[in-house]
C-alpha cells in the first residue's frame, strides 16, 4: 500500500530574498549618492560690481566684569542708550553690534540685546572674530 504524505504548510517565512534586494538597494544608492550634489547654487552674474557703501557698525563692548563700553568708555544703561540715539540720529543706517568677551555669561550678552531692541534699535548683531 502506497503511503501518502500530506504536505505540511510552512508558518515561517523566508527573508532571504528581501535582504538580497535590500542589499541591492543599498549598493545603488551608495553609487549614486556622490554623483548629485544638491550643496551648489549657480548664482546669477552680474556685468559690473555693486557698489555698496557699508558703513562701519556702532560697537558695543560687554567686559567680563558686567561693564558696558562704548568708544572705549565705560557707561551706565541709561547713559548708553542716550549715546547710541544720538549716534544714531546722525547716520540711521548704521547698525549696532555687541563684542562680548567669551567667557561673559550669554544671558548678560542677550541681555543687552534685548535693552537695546526694547528701545527701539533696529540693526543689532554680535560682532565675531574670523577663525585664522
Amino acid at each position: 500500500m502506497a503511503r501518502t504524505r500530506k504536505r505540511r504548510m510552512m508558518n515561517q517565512i523566508n527573508v532571504v530574498p528581501y535582504i538580497d534586494v535590500t542589499l541591492v538597494l543599498l549598493v545603488i544608492f551608495m553609487v549614486t549618492a556622490p554623483m548629485t550634489n544638491p550643496g551648489v547654487v549657480d548664482l546669477p552674474k552680474v556685468g559690473q560690481a555693486l557698489n555698496q557703501h557699508q558703513v562701519p557698525p556702532v560697537v558695543l563692548t560687554v567686559k567680563l566684569n558686567n561693564k558696558i563700553e562704548f568708544d572705549n568708555k565705560a557707561m551706565a544703561r541709561d547713559e548708553l542708550l542716550l549715546a547710541i540715539r544720538q549716534t544714531l540720529q546722525k547716520s540711521p543706517e548704521r547698525a549696532v553690534v555687541v563684542a562680548a568677551d567669551k567667557n561673559v555669561k550669554y544671558d548678560d550678552v542677550i541681555g543687552v540685546m534685548d535693552l537695546l531692541k526694547q528701545n527701539k534699535v533696529e540693526k543689532v548683531g554680535l560682532l565675531l572674530a574670523p577663525a585664522p
